[in-house]
């Protein structure tokens, strides 16, 4: 099945939703669980990925529950994202990393530093260790396509 970039540009956060804005508001939360519900809404904005490319390529090894992720490259060689989780909060954390690495070159991708945009949240802190792995391993994923496509 061939999917269009337009679908991969659209099926995501929207390309005007960055990471410095997804920040500020889950910094102006009191709470957890009001972060928490915040991420899963943010979850719950990304577009379902196809069925047909949720598949062995596009699963992401080293998470807790099922996530795929998929790119494609624009005219510009920009990459765009798309992935979808089983897990509300694990599409949460998905919606985080695309508004951090979505719509960016591969050498932009490279340069990304997502730990330290999401310091002052202490996010990290707060996410189960295999959450943070999986999502240390989405990351790994998008830079290993962003080497394979310089």
């Amino acid at each position: 099945m061939s999917v269009a970039i337009d679908a991969f540009k659209s099926g995501t956060l929207g390309i005007s939703t960055s990471i410095d804005d997804i920040v500020e508001s889950l910094e102006f939360l009191d709470g957890w669980e009001d972060r928490y519900r915040f991420l899963i809404d943010l979850g719950r904005e990304l577009a379902a990925m196809p069925d047909a490319l949720k598949n062995d390529e596009t699963i992401v090894h080293g998470c807790q529950s099922q996530v795929w992720l998929a790119a494609m490259p624009d005219a510009d060689g920009k990459l765009y994202f798309l992935v979808d989780s089983e897990a509300h909060i694990v599409r949460g954390l998905a919606a985080l990393v695309l508004a951090s690495y979505n719509g960016k070159t591969p050498a932009e991708i490279q340069t990304v530093d997502f730990e330290a945009a999401l310091a002052g949240t202490d996010l990290i802190r707060h996410i189960s260790p295999t959450r943070g792995n999986g999502l240390r391993s989405m990351i790994a994923k998008i830079r290993m396509i962003a080497d394979n496509a310089a």
